[in-house]
């Protein structure tokens, strides 16, 4: 059995729980962080191994130590399986930027790294096991949560885009994230029909996202034109722009 916990803050920084060493197959972690690093190790191996049917049994099997041991960092199955997901998440943005570096033109980027992240995250099956829990009248995670949005915006900056040139300020990003994160939801959650690949799915994205993309642009152009026109037709009542 293990022994107490105790409560140390030089090691946690904030006052997190730490474990007395006991456990850890004999090599016990010397910080919550590390100690979180190896949880998400284990996880990742297992997942390789048998895709979502992992449990917080299994990885603490394969550290040699109790389930509590665990729960002390992971509630529960589902918050290691995100956890996963979201630690490979800056990897898999690497990934991203180097597929979509030298492009410069913002349709052109979101579109092919849109379809990217559709290609390769819907055979993921951590993330097919997480929002298929909304199929099967479970709770689901939040679509717009804050980690899920700052995931999407951070797709976005690693283009290579001059997004305030094209209209863009931060607070139109952070529309333009929320609006790429739902399109991917919907291609992710629904695994039950074939879905466009290749060529076909990049001309699907490129018509119907490509004008969200140029939408502050266009906005712009038709309020430059209105100005004129007003200007041009004395008396004339402006018509008020959709925003």
């Amino acid at each position: 059995m293990r022994g107490p916990v105790v409560f140390d803050r030089r090691k946690s920084g904030g006052g997190r729980l730490m474990a007395r060493r006991h456990g850890w197959a004999g090599n016990t972690p010397a910080s919550d962080e590390e100690a979180i690093n190896r949880i998400l190790d284990a996880a990742d191996e297992i997942i390789a191994e048998r895709g979502s049917a992992m449990r917080l049994s299994d990885v603490a099997r394969a550290l040699g130590v109790t389930r509590q041991t665990v729960y002390r960092y992971f509630p529960g199955t589902e918050a290691l399986l995100i956890a996963t997901v979201m630690r490979s998440g800056d990897g898999f943005l690497d990934q991203l930027a180097r597929h979509v570096a030298g492009e410069t033109d913002p349709v052109a980027a979101v579109v092919e790294g849109l379809a990217f992240t559709i290609e390769n995250l819907s055979t993921d099956d951590r993330i097919i096991y997480i929002l298929s829990r909304r199929s099967r009248g479970e709770l689901a995670p939040s679509l717009a949560s804050e980690t899920a949005l700052a995931f999407s915006r951070s797709m976005l900056h690693r283009y290579q885009v001059d997004w305030q040139a094209y209209g863009f300020d931060e607070a139109a990003l952070g529309e333009l994230s929320e609006f790429l994160l739902r399109i991917l939801y919907s291609y992710l959650a629904d695994t039950n029909q074939p879905n466009r690949t290749g060529a076909q799915l990049r001309a699907f994205l490129a018509r119907w996202v490509g004008p969200a993309v140029m939408y502050p642009r266009i906005a712009a152009a038709v309020e430059s034109v209105e100005r004129v026109t007003d200007a041009a037709t004395p008396g004339r009542v402006r018509r008020r722009s959709a925003s």
